[in-house]
């Protein structure tokens, strides 16, 4: 394995910001310090740039198996590398459902000569039908980690009470996608003014705020672990800071386009800016902002959902979701670092370490020893997001045509870089 000399560069994890020398050797960070005097196979001047641990995703999609031509694993963990990001969680709603040892062992071989630990999620009931649980055991034994039902909830609430029990016993975390479909009911984006405006079915948000109180509840009941997906109301935010006040065992996640955008977006009639949870108001941007600053909220994935061109065509039939591993570093610089909102410190915590945190990975971190899982970035290069040059099969970006500031250059995976543009 070939040994890395990283110069003179800006080191952050959630702790650590130091300007430094970086050697990376057999894998791991050998050295760290001023000047140093080492023999490397490349080295990389890294003079205004910054070096952190990769980031982990834990909410990904990657239509592998059965859904293909929107992403396939290697296509998925390309964009992942050139996102600076060296681990996802890819959520279990492929053809076949993530349901069964198979499902899960073909993935995890697929993906591993990528340079992504791709884990597969489980799912908590069988084919995703919420009319029985799956063998966890068995789930487990082929690599899972997590379970969840992601793309659609579990509607008995005593079913999820159950998997939620269970997961005491088997040490797997349950995620959970907040969405009363009674509520929701077809509707095709936030339920307010602009959906009224253009004669659009809304989705209420007492849909996602009802799921995540019950979810809790449940948790609580059994002294179980929740996780909360894509955490994208003020309600939601809210909740979860008190649950979290009252020793609700609760983790959760929002993206980028929670933060950043709004339901305005929608008046273009482009389902480029559709998915479920929609984008909502500017209260709910800021409780969410707010929620990531006094740590409501523990980390920022992408939900990145793969949909091909056609897919999205029309505005009202066209499937919810949006890719976002090439753009979440950047759009959470531009939303929340460069606006001095969070520090550095704070998006290395987000995006690199409680993710892994909570599903209990090792966490690479700058110092001697740690796996060089690293991330080499420009966090001041602005950029204009063009769709058709991102590595996913699909272009489906929120963030299409937008001016980003910050951009990942260099990903090393266990030493080895894996992606780089310098």
């Amino acid at each position: 394995m070939a040994s890395l000399l990283i110069k003179n560069i800006r080191a952050v994890d959630d702790v650590t910001d130091i300007v430094s020398d970086i050697f990376v050797k057999d894998g791991i960070i050998a050295e760290i310090g001023e000047s140093l005097s080492v023999q490397a196979d490349k080295t990389i001047d890294g003079t205004g740039l910054v070096l952190m641990p990769s980031l982990f995703d834990m909410h990904v999609h990657f239509r592998d198996p059965g859904l293909e031509y929107k992403e396939d694993v290697l296509t998925g963990c390309s964009a992942a590398l050139a996102g600076g990001v060296t681990g996802v969680l890819a959520m279990p709603n492929t053809v076949p459902p993530c349901d069964n040892p198979e499902t899960i062992r073909y993935i995890i071989d697929k993906a591993k000569d990528t340079g992504v630990d791709v884990y597969p999620v489980g799912c908590i009931t069988g084919g995703m039908k919420g009319d029985g649980l799956c063998d966890y055991d068995a789930l487990k034994k082929a690599g899972v980690i997590c379970i969840s039902d992601d793309g659609r909830p579990v509607e008995n609430a005593e079913m999820m009470r159950k998997a939620l029990e269970l997961s005491n016993e088997n040490g797997l975390l349950v995620a959970s996608h907040c969405e009363d479909l009674n509520i929701i009911d077809g509707g095709k984006m936030n339920k307010g003014e602009i959906s009224e405006k253009l004669g659009v079915k809304g989705m209420d948000r007492a849909s996602e705020d009802y799921i995540t109180a019950r979810e809790m509840i449940l948790a609580h009941s059994v002294n179980a672990r929740i996780h909360i997906c894509h955490v994208s109301t003020e309600g939601s935010t809210a909740m979860i800071r008190f649950a979290k006040s009252r020793g609700v065992k609760v983790t959760c996640e929002t993206a980028p386009h929670y933060f950043m955008l709004t339901d305005k977006l929608l008046e273009k009639r482009d389902a480029d800016y559709r998915m479920n949870p929609p984008l909502r108001t500017d209260a709910d941007i800021k409780a969410i902002i707010e929620g990531i600053k006094d740590g409501t909220i523990d980390c920022i994935i992408t939900d990145h959902a793969p949909h091909s061109a056609e897919e999205k065509a029309d505005f009202i039939k066209a499937p919810n979701g949006v890719v976002g591993l090439e753009t979440s570093f950047a759009a959470t610089l531009t939303a929340l670092y460069h606006t001095g909102e969070i520090s550095l410190n704070k998006v290395a915590e987000l995006m690199c370490i409680n993710p892994r945190k909570i599903l209990g990975l090792d966490i690479p971190s700058i110092k001697v020893g740690s796996t060089a899982d690293l991330m080499i970035a420009d966090i001041s290069r602005k950029w204009t997001v063009e769709p058709e040059k991102l590595h996913s099969k699909s272009h489906n970006s929120v963030f299409k045509g937008m001016e980003l500031t910050g951009k990942p250059l260099v990903t090393v995976s266990k030493g080895e870089i894996r992606y780089s543009i310098i």
